[in-house]
């Protein structure tokens, strides 16, 4: 019986009923009052009661089934009351109206509860994938104190193609940043070979260009079981950072992806690469030249990695979010700070919608951990 109930919809969702979900859910009760309270008042010839039939219809967008069903056989008690007060009303004529209304209310709420059932399962697939491809990073990592953010473009997506990743490892805490050309599964699907990748190479790997080049391989082979016509299609930029645990320095490996951010005493620098390499999955096509940076940096120095969702945030006027200029202001932020302002200050600045998603990384390091100084 319970499966049955379950399958059919014959129960209410169970949703907060209150504020504005408390309103929507009453509006077929309050439109009934109003159109028989009409129906009873005003002379014959206007004939409100034709109305009636918009109540079970209203009810089959926000009730289950059966509730639909009740609320089309009150409006058909109605339509008798009112056969009471004017005979000559055409009763079963608007009965006949209201019965088929009904039935049809109480088809389009079954395929509706059907629907959001299955929409439901999808978030729940799309959360515990999230969940896997970006688990919760710890506040503080080997030697560093790391914060995390990924917004969803999309109000009801929860996850996409951007990624990152952190790590503590015989080398050093190593940590990637990245993003997938396009959006959908396909791109989820590009992100965790990146990352489950990224999870085994930054152990085994000395160097941060062998694990690049594993990146590459496991990237390359999954474009793989792509379409034909979308293989050239599907690129990763990626940003790889490793913070040795003598500190003092910070490698950076960036292969097409927006440069980190430093605030170093107060100074902004924009780490951008001295030579370009190449993003995942075009290496057969334009070499294998990866180029690692070394910084020098000191405690308390703060970084910013980020995905181009961040920089490429439009406001009304078509105008870029100006990270550099905001990241300039943010000397005493610590990392969770930093970002929950970066959050609010992009919705603010985009009107509170994304074109695309954004992940970023936020980055202290500490006195115990990074004792040179630039």
């Amino acid at each position: 019986m319970l499966s049955f109930v379950l399958r059919t919809g014959w129960m209410w969702p169970r949703r907060p009923f209150r504020g504005r979900w408390s309103l929507a859910l009453l509006s077929p009760v309050i439109l009934t009052v109003v159109i028989a309270s009409l129906a009873f008042s005003t002379p014959r010839k206007i004939a409100f009661s034709r109305l009636l039939t918009a109540a079970p219809a209203l009810a089959a967008s926000v009730w289950p089934v059966l509730p639909t069903v009740a609320l089309g056989a009150v409006c058909v008690a109605i339509m008798i009351g009112l056969s009471l007060v004017y005979p000559d009303l055409g009763t079963w004529f608007t009965v006949g109206a209201i019965a088929a209304v009904t039935g049809a209310a109480a088809y389009a709420s079954r395929v509706r509860i059907q629907r959001e059932q299955a929409f439901v399962q999808l978030r729940l697939v799309a959360e515990a994938a999230q969940k896997v491809l970006l688990r919760p990073l710890p506040r503080r990592v080997g030697c560093i104190e790391i914060e995390s953010m990924y917004v969803a473009a999309a109000a009801q997506a929860r996850i996409g193609g951007d990624f990152y990743e952190a790590v503590s490892t015989p080398y050093g805490v190593r940590l990637i940043i990245g993003d997938v050309r396009g959006k959908g599964l396909p791109a989820v699907g590009a992100a965790a070979a990146v990352v489950n990748c990224f999870r085994e190479a930054a152990y085994d790997e000395p160097t941060l260009e062998g694990i690049v080049h594993r990146l590459d391989v496991s990237s390359t082979r999954h474009s793989c079981t792509l379409p034909t016509g979308e293989v050239l299609e599907q690129f990763t930029t990626v940003a790889l950072a490793e913070f040795p645990h003598q500190g003092g320095r910070i490698k950076l490996l960036n292969c097409g992806h927006p440069p980190p951010l430093l605030l170093h005493h107060g100074n902004l620098h924009v780490l951008n690469p001295t030579a370009p390499s190449p993003m995942l999955n075009l290496a057969a096509l334009i070499g294998t030249d990866y180029i690692t940076d070394t910084i020098v940096c000191s405690s308390g120095d703060q970084l910013l990695f980020y995905t181009d969702g961040v920089i490429e945030s439009r406001n009304g006027r078509g105008e870029f979010f100006p990270l550099q200029d905001w990241m300039r202001r943010q000397t005493s932020a610590d990392p969770r700070e930093l970002l929950d302002t970066l959050h609010r200050d992009l919705l603010h600045h985009s009107g509170g919608g994304l074109d695309d998603d954004v992940a970023a990384l936020a980055v202290r390091l500490h006195a115990d951990s990074a004792e040179g100084v630039v």
